[in-house]
């Protein structure tokens, strides 16, 4: 099956996009440049929208090279700059398809062992917070019993996080090589791939890639008036802020209450 992809400028009749040619051009254009066309090219023609060309390709796999313009239609004295500049719209047009159906192609059984991760997450972020919940009605007697939960349950939510970001990390990656060879505005989000095989990813937390391979501070902890920040993989920096947040509370109740005890001020 052929794919298409438009670019905003009209053709001739050779089948390569038109551009104005100067009066006097130093070199007549050949009948046409297919010699120089990539394997997978079908034609050219004027997108639906009548602004725009929408170069058709046979499918591609992903597993082939990347498509690069070939060095002799720089070196061919036939080739005037106008057939150049042509020929390099079809294939950044094919740089584009090609590297979304990578991105597919690898992206697919990532985000198949990412989906149960966040259910993994979600569940154990609940459980942090509905375990937080619970002190609202717990008895001084019982506050050491329901602070080792809150640690089992802080220790669930960060596993859980980090489990999450290792999937993240490399689904952030190929997003990231797809949109060094085909740009921002040709970008493919990974949260349509997710749709495309049932899921949705709406509220997945994948950050950029430098998030992960050089994440700067990215939580907050106010500890005795004064600011401390964290390092940390961007879902386990949620897990690492929302912890802390519990556990600042706890500390204000125990000072508030003039707790003396010391084990449980140490455990908060």
């Amino acid at each position: 099956m052929a794919h298409t992809i438009p670019l905003k400028t009209p053709l001739d009749d050779t089948g390569l996009p038109h551009r104005e040619t100067p009066a006097n051009p130093a070199v007549t254009a050949p009948a046409d440049a297919s010699r120089y066309y990539h394997p997978h090219f079908v034609d050219a023609r004027p997108a639906p929208d009548g602004g725009s060309i929408a170069f058709r390709f046979r499918a591609f796999t992903g597993f082939e090279s990347q498509p690069e313009m070939p060095a002799a239609a720089y070196d061919d004295p036939a080739m005037n700059w106008e057939l150049r500049d042509q020929l390099r719209d079809q294939y950044t047009a094919a740089r584009v398809l090609w590297s979304q159906t990578r991105l597919r192609r690898q992206a697919t059984p990532l985000l198949h062992k990412a989906a149960p991760l966040w259910s993994a997450w979600t569940a154990a972020r609940d459980e942090l917070v509905a375990t937080f919940v619970q002190f609202w009605s717990t008895g001084d007697g019982h506050w050491r019993a329901q602070l080792m939960r809150l640690t089992d349950a802080e220790r669930a939510a960060k596993e859980a996080a980090d489990a999450f970001d290792s999937v993240a990390l490399q689904l952030a990656q190929v997003a990231a090589d797809q949109v060094d060879v085909a740009g921002w505005d040709e970008a493919l989000s990974l949260t349509k791939v997710a749709r495309e095989l049932g899921y949705d990813a709406s509220d997945w937390k994948i950050h950029h890639v430098d998030d992960y391979t050089h994440p700067l501070p990215q939580y907050r902890i106010v500890r005795d008036g004064v600011d401390h920040y964290g390092r940390a993989t961007p879902l386990v920096a949620s897990a690492t802020q929302l912890i802390e947040e519990q556990r600042e509370r706890l500390r204000e109740v125990a000072a508030l209450a003039g707790d003396t005890d010391p084990d449980r001020r140490a455990l908060v």
